[in-house]
């Protein structure tokens, strides 16, 4: 067997790589041309691309800046520069950088033809690069001259042969094809959410590799069935480990990463598949909308998603849970890492969690074993962080916060951090959760000055305002939204931070003002132009019932604005209705979200409650009794149907009740309540 002499590591690469450019500036400096020619020649001895590719950027970079000091012949040196740089880009030519930066060297040797090309193929490339623009039309200005004053080109014998160089190298220089994008990922029992998810993006991908880590239902055969490559692994509580398994076994020049419960947006096909032709990229983010609420309501939130990547051995994820492989990716070259614009959504928040409690302490559990396994990290603080807010834990979730970010602050690069916008919103959520409020605003200004725009902040400070009672300070921050609008996606923003949240919120304080008819004003606005947020609904119709409208005209006008409300809107209504006295009228409203979701268990939980109200025990026992007993609300309605039974005489059919909220998990104290209850009913008849 041959020997294999060591690789180097990443540190002695990247050390490689510096070395050569602090060369190169010294170089410079000392006016000594030969030694900063022959670095170009030594690019090569660094084994990594992408570090070779930030050591000749930059080599490239100090002669154009050195472009300007007089001792430096410049004919000389510009043909240097012009010489690197096709050096770097013979063998991949779709650089559009490299191109930009080989098109000044060739526009200050006055070959402007070259230039022009060069500089047209950048573009050709990267449409957004702006200082290609700047430098066509200087060339322009240059070409004019250049007419009008005769050559005044730089007379270094080497731009000919170079030129005809640029020339081809700029015909090359275009996006790639054939290049084939392959969809992995891992799921369990996903038979509900799989199909929706390959069938968004099976005409996007030409390979689907799915990890099965032990489905019991029909996930295998309807990944099968979209032509998956289906293998199967053990799950040994390691997302990052399934995963890469998936990674290991697809053969795409891309990869894409999806879970079950997202979904591609019908019409990003085209954009999608367009990714794969730049090869300049090493990876994609795609603007992901996760939403996050109950019955369609449309609460949402928006972020970056790192879900495209250049299919290398050296790109696999880590992480027991919340698997990360941002930092396996070249971060230090911003240009390798694109915000694509193509958007997932994201449903796996959506409707109510069963489990949401117990899902937190699995997960804390698994973080907590990472973190045994590992140094300390400000991502594994922030994972754990959120998991404990999620639970409720809002002190457990404010240290593990404040030491994530104590961590990241720590960084050099602390902000170029995908997470770190978010993690400065749950810090300050979680102090308001704790009731430090003005350690929020705080906290939250000093987000605003590292993430400027980042609205989500700035009405944290508005909700801590307006706990401290500070009504006007709050209307302040609120209209200041509102000016700013919604926060870009690369924030993980809250979606409406900057357009209707501020609304309903300064309505609010309206409404406490006494400016009924202000308040209404703004919550139209809200049902107006943004239709499928339904959080606007109560409020209005609250808001409408106190300025004396009776509840016929409450539905009138909210169906006005709303037509064919959704369920959730209904509910929202119907909601409003029974809290205001008119518990008819919610009924409708109630019974009318069952007609759409059946299996809604809020909406039967809250006729339940309707009849209850109107004395309708019979009508009202059996709703909350066709609850299932496993379902997150069944204790409720078990308490609703006892309530009913016992009040209207059905002994009989309480002592069923009392068996069915102790399966339900009822506690002791409410359960001998109900059976003193039941003992008390039973003696008097």
């Amino acid at each position: 067997m041959a020997l294999r002499a060591p690789s180097p590591s990443t540190h002695e690469t990247a050390a490689l790589a510096t070395e050569l450019v602090a060369r190169a500036q010294q170089a410079l400096t000392a006016g000594r041309l030969p030694d900063y020619r022959e670095l170009f020649e030594q690019l090569e001895s660094i084994p990594d691309p992408q570090r070779r590719y930030w050591a000749g950027a930059r080599l490239l970079e100090l002669g154009l800046l050195a472009g300007s000091d007089p001792p430096l012949p410049r004919g000389g040196l510009f043909a240097t520069i012009a010489t690197g740089a096709l050096r770097m880009l013979g063998p991949q030519p779709s650089e559009p950088k490299l191109l930009d930066y080989a098109g000044f060297a060739f526009y200050e040797l006055w070959s402007l033809d070259a230039a022009e090309a060069l500089f047209k193929a950048a573009k050709r490339l990267d449409p957004r690069l702006e200082q290609v623009d700047r430098n066509l039309a200087c060339l322009a200005q240059r070409r004019r001259q250049l007419r009008g004053a005769g050559s005044a080109a730089l007379r270094h014998p080497a731009v000919a042969e170079l030129a005809a160089q640029a020339l081809e190298i700029a015909e090359r220089a275009r996006p790639a094809e054939g290049m084939r994008l392959s969809l992995c990922m891992i799921v369990r029992d996903e038979q509900e959410m799989l199909p929706r998810c390959l069938a968004s993006v099976a005409e996007a991908v030409d390979e689907i590799v799915i990890v099965d880590t032990g489905s019991s239902d029909a996930t295998v055969e309807i990944a099968r069935s979209f032509g998956a490559r289906v293998l199967f692994h053990e799950w040994t509580g390691s997302f990052a480990e399934a995963r890469n398994i998936s990674l290991e076994a697809a053969t795409g020049d891309w990869l894409l990463c999806l879970d079950a419960d997202e979904v591609l947006v019908g019409g990003d096909t085209p954009l999608l598949r367009a990714l794969t032709a730049r090869t300049w990229r090493e990876a994609f983010y795609l603007s992901e909308t996760n939403y996050t609420g109950d019955l369609e309501d449309g609460t949402a939130v928006t972020h970056n998603a790192l879900r495209v990547f250049r299919n290398r051995p050296g790109y696999r994820f880590e992480g027991r849970l919340h698997e990360q492989i941002a930092h396996c990716l070249p971060g230090y070259l911003p240009e390798r890492l694109e915000s694509s614009g193509v958007r997932i959504e994201h449903y796996g928040y959506l409707g109510v969690v069963r489990d949401t409690r117990e899902k937190s302490r699995r997960n804390i559990e698994l973080l907590r074993l990472q973190q045994a396994e590992s140094p300390p990290n400000a991502f594994l603080h922030y994972n754990l962080g959120s998991e404990y807010a999620a639970g409720g834990e809002h002190a457990a979730a404010l240290a593990e916060l404040e030491r994530s970010w104590q961590l990241l602050d720590a960084l050099a690069e602390r902000d170029s951090y995908e997470f770190a916008p978010a993690l400065m919103s749950r810090l300050v959520k979680a102090l308001r959760a704790c009731g430090r409020n003005e350690e929020a605003i705080a906290r939250a200004q000093e987000g605003l000055e590292r993430f400027p725009g980042f609205t989500d902040l700035l009405l944290e400070q508005a909700l801590a305002a307006i706990a401290l009672e500070q009504p006007e300070r709050a209307t302040e921050l609120l209209e200041r939204c509102i000016e700013m609008g919604d926060s870009s996606s690369r924030y993980t923003a809250t979606v409406g931070s900057g357009t209707y949240l501020p609304r309903i919120h300064l309505a609010e304080l309206l409404s406490a003002d006494g400016n009924r008819a202000g308040a209404i004003e703004l919550l139209e606005h809200c049902l107006r132009e943004h239709p499928s947020f339904v959080g606007s609904v109560l409020p209005y119709a609250n808001t409408l019932l106190a300025s004396g409208m009776e509840a016929g005209s409450v539905v009138a006008e909210l169906e006005r604005h709303m037509h064919d409300p959704s369920p959730a809107a209904r509910f929202m209504l119907g909601t409003a209705l029974y809290e205001g006295g008119a518990t008819a009228a919610g009924e409708t409203q109630f019974r009318a979200v069952l007609a759409r979701q059946p299996h809604s268990s809020r909406a039967r939980v809250a006729l339940g409650e309707a009849l209850l109200a109107q004395r309708r025990y019979g009508e009202a026992a059996d709703v909350a009794a066709d609850l299932d007993g496993d379902d997150p609300l069944a204790v409720i309605a078990r308490r609703s149907e006892l309530f009913a039974r016992l009040a209207g005489g059905d002994a009989d059919g309480a002592e069923g009740a009392l068996e069915s909220a102790r399966a339900a998990g009822m506690p002791a104290s409410e359960l001998d309540l109900f059976a003193t209850w039941h003992e008390l009913t039973c003696s008097r008849l």
